[in-house]
This record gives structure tokens, sequence and C-alpha cells, in this order.
């Protein structure tokens, strides 16, 4: 939570695929918003200056043993609360309605009728289109609560009583239509927020608060040459000047080229003194004959730490360190209850060494990408910066599925490079959200110049999303996709084979490891 921020609306997550979305339209509104897990108490919750309250769904039944619930003192703190969907459900059950279990269930687009004047569909017509995906639902309204609209099948679509408001649907998702003014109309009439959220208001509170908290120490930035990285070091850089330490680490697991371009760019177009080190035979050596994902990446992030460390101790003992990490990567570290497990470990939240010397600074935590680009925007950092791909902190590391080796690194770099090369000379780059090439540790036939070959398997993986917490696969031309698969072959010796990824996530995840 922003230290210095007046105000909030804190949206607790039981476990919905569209959480950060409801995040996403609140910020839209210009409120700041905070999603926290249901196990947070209510002292915590105090802490975050709700002024508002939003419960998520979720895929669970309120009438299973282990159902998750918040801390029942939230409907006593006297501030609006509204329930989606699973959230609904939960607010019925505390008050002692009834909610039925699925065999009436809706999903997908529904008419929903106002059925009695609402604060919360103020300014909205009394039908309209909305989203709806439940399989349990409220059969009987707690008593006391009003009954305000109903779905098409006449099933309840939202009760409210005094300042507690629940709705089935789903109006963070775009298909409901009148989605934002029913969370603008909880938002500002109800909740009576202001709206003071902004990028630009962010950075000045961010600003003040690394400066607050580093004072005249020395801070070590981690750069990756990624746009979260950057951005960090600019940001801290605008608080801390001369006092901090830009670091650039060549694990050995960058693309082809990369370690040239990126120092040419940190000190030409970011006006940066990086400090360049070379580590790339400590990061292979320690991570020989590993194969695991999760211990690649605590195994990268506990070698990135030494290399601070080292520099740290040159320096005087240095106590801060700056990482690029974001609100995604928060969400998908953390261990969360039932409905809301941990993804995988960022080697810059999950990944790192609890026994480490170093207190972080993360400035962008509370940021989704394209936020966080925005930002960069608002510092003057150039576009093309900005609009590089996302490339994750343990590299390529978690694109060779597998152990790592200095052939396959090799394999991939070249097709990778290629990837990228034939991306940008069709006009592509700047339409996709991330493209890259995955090694799989498999070999299959082939034949090349009449001769049987038994080689390896590359996967294009290129991808569309907004923030990288939901993406889908790019409908790139098939010419497009042909070439990239004729050159990865011709010009990458050990391929014989090259797919094309088409999984969204949900259920897959953008990166493969």
């Amino acid at each position: 939570m922003l230290k210095n921020f007046k105000e909030s609306i804190v949206i607790i997550d039981f476990g919905s695929q569209y959480t950060h979305l409801i995040t996403k339209k609140v910020r839209g509104l210009g409120v700041y918003s905070e999603i926290v897990s249901p196990e947070t108490n209510i002292n915590e919750i105090i802490s975050l200056k709700p002024k508002g309250i939003i419960l998520s769904g979720g895929p669970g039944s309120v009438y299973e043993e282990d159902a998750l619930f918040p801390c029942e003192e939230i409907f006593k703190l006297g501030i609006p609360v509204l329930g989606i969907c699973y959230g609904l459900q939960l607010i019925a059950k505390v008050f002692n309605g009834i909610v039925a279990r699925g065999t009436l269930g809706e999903f997908g687009r529904n008419e929903v009728k106002v059925v009695q004047k609402s604060r919360l569909f103020d300014s909205i017509p009394k039908k309209s289109i909305v989203w709806m995906s439940h399989g349990d639902y409220v059969d009987k309204a707690p008593a006391r609560f009003n009954v305000t609209s109903l779905s098409e099948n006449g099933l309840i679509a939202s009760i409210e009583k005094d300042n507690i408001f629940g709705i089935q649907f789903h109006p963070e998702v775009d298909h409901t239509e009148f989605g934002k003014e029913i969370i603008s109309n909880f938002l500002f009439k109800i909740c009576g927020v202001s709206p003071s959220w902004s990028i630009s208001g962010f950075a000045a509170t961010k600003i003040n608060e690394i400066r607050e908290t580093a004072k005249d120490s020395k801070v070590i930035s981690g750069l990756s040459g990624g746009v979260d990285s950057s951005v960090a070091t600019i940001l801290v850089s605008k608080a801390l000047g001369k006092n901090l330490i830009p670091v650039f680490v060549d694990t050995g697991l960058l693309r082809k080229n990369e370690a040239v371009e990126l120092l040419d760019v940190f000190r030409r177009d970011l006006k940066l003194e990086v400090r360049f080190v070379d580590a790339k035979k400590q990061f292979l050596d320690n991570l020989k004959g590993v194969s695991l994902p999760e211990e690649k990446r605590k195994i990268i992030g506990r070698e990135f730490i030494k290399v601070f460390e080292k520099i740290a101790e040159n320096e005087g003992d240095i106590k801060y360190l700056v990482q690029g990490t974001l609100y995604p990567d928060v969400i998908e570290s953390k261990k969360g209850g039932k409905y809301s497990a941990k993804i995988k470990s960022h080697h810059n939240v999950g990944g790192l060494p609890e026994n480490m010397k170093f207190v972080l600074i993360e400035p962008l935590r509370e940021l989704f990408k394209d936020e966080v680009r925005v930002l960069g925007r608002e510092l003057g950092i150039p576009e093309k910066i900005l609009a590089r791909h996302p490339f994750p902190g343990p590299g390529l590391a978690i694109r060779i599925i597998g152990e790592i080796t200095e052939e396959r690194l090799s394999i991939l770099k070249e097709a990778d490079y290629i990837l990228l090369e034939e991306l940008r000379k069709a006009g592509l780059y700047d339409k996709v959200w991330q493209a890259f090439c995955v090694f799989l540790p498999v070999k299959t036939v082939g034949v090349m110049g009449d001769k049987r070959t038994y080689d390896s398997v590359i996967v294009v993986r290129i991808v569309q999303s907004s923030d990288g917490m939901t993406a889908d696969w790019a409908k790139v031309p098939y010419d497009f996709l042909k070439k990239v698969s004729s050159r990865i072959i011709n010009e990458v010796a050990g391929v014989n084979r090259v797919t094309y990824d088409i999984s969204s996530k949900p259920p897959a995840t953008i990166e493969w490891e």
C-alpha cells in the first residue's frame, strides 16, 4: 500500500480469474485499489484506509466445508461493501439468506432487469446485458435485503441493504454493457471517494517514499534492460540522484547480442552510469544439471544477490536493493488460500534467498505492466525502451525446458534472434504483447538433404495481452510463421521442427516455466 495515499478501495480476492480486472476498472476511474486475501485480518484492512470494500467472485461454493469467508468485522466498519458473484452469495450466507446449489446456473451473456430503484443502477437502463458466470445462486435474499434486479431466467441478480450490495454478474468484464457505470456508482455515489489516483500522483508519492526510506544511503538497482527495471531505476534516480548505483549483470542467459545493445541503451538513452558485471560462468556453473523451474528461479535469485552483495561490500555495506517487481509478480508468487494458489516464483519476488542482507525497494510493486509504461512516459523514458517486449528476470533459463547447457542456449539464442528479426521486418513487433522461442528437451525425426535427422524442437510463442495477467495467442499471418519456421530450421543447426503455441492464459501461463 502507498504510505501517503489518503483513501482506497480494498478488493478481497476469492480466486476469480477476473479479480485483477476489478482493480484495473477502479484505478481506471481514478481511485486507488488494492487486492488482499480472505485471510487478511481487520486491522490490516483498516490500515489500507478503505472507503469501500469489494468482494470478488470465485470458483468455490459457500457451502463447502472449507469455503473462504472474510473477517465478518468488515460488515461493521460502516463503509460500503459490494459483493460480486461469489461475493454476493457470501453476503447472502452471512446474513442468513438461502444460496441454492448449482442446478440453475447462468453462464455468458444474460439480460438483467432492474426491479427496484438502487443507487448502484443510477442512470442505467432498466434492462441491460451483463456477463454471468455462476453455478450456485441466491434463492432467497436475507431478511430486510431488497432484491433490486432479476436475470432473464427470473433468478436474483442483485440485492442490497443500507450500504451492503451484492450482484450476481461481473461488472468488471467488458461484456457487461454498463459495468463501468455500476462500478462508478459504487465508488462515487455510494462510497463517496474522490478520483485522486493518477500515475503522475503515484510518481510524486513514490519519490517521496523512496527519499524517506533511503535518506542519504547509497542504493543498488538491478537493471535487466526490461521495461520494469528501467522504469524502476529511473524513478529511484529521480529520488536519490548519484546515491543510486545501477548494476547490469550478464548472466549468460540473455538473448543474442543483448548485453552490448543494452549497455548502449543504458548509457546513451537513459544517461545512467551503469556498472557491468560479467557473471556468465557463475550463473551457468550453478545451474548445471538443474531441471526443475522453481529450483532454477531460486538459484538465479540467489546468484543475483551474491553479485549485488559483493558490490555492496566494496562500496561500504549498502543496505538497499531496487527491484522492478510488478503487481502481477506479487499476485502470482504469493501463497493464497484454497482458491488462490501460488503459480510460480518470480526471481525478484519468491526466488530471493530469505537470508539476504538487503532491504528491498520495489517502487512498482502496486502497478500493472501497462501502468508502468504510462509511468515511464511520465518520466521521459524513450519509447524504444518502453515498447520492448517483457523479458523474464531468469532470462532464457525458463525458456529452456529442463537442464540448461551451452548447446541448448546457443540453439535458443539463434532461434529467438530470427523470430524477433522477422517480427520487426513484418511490422508486427509493436502490434503484439510478447514473442519468444522455447527449447524443448525432446528430439524428433526429420529429413534434411535426403538424410534422416534426429534433432530438437523449437516452440514459437506470440501472445496478446494488456497487463500479463491474462493473454491470448496472437493470430499472426501464416506466411509470417512459415518464414520464421523455414529460417529457424535452415539456419539453426540442431533444429528440425518448429511448432506454434496456441494456448491462452489461463489455463496456460505466458512463459513455459
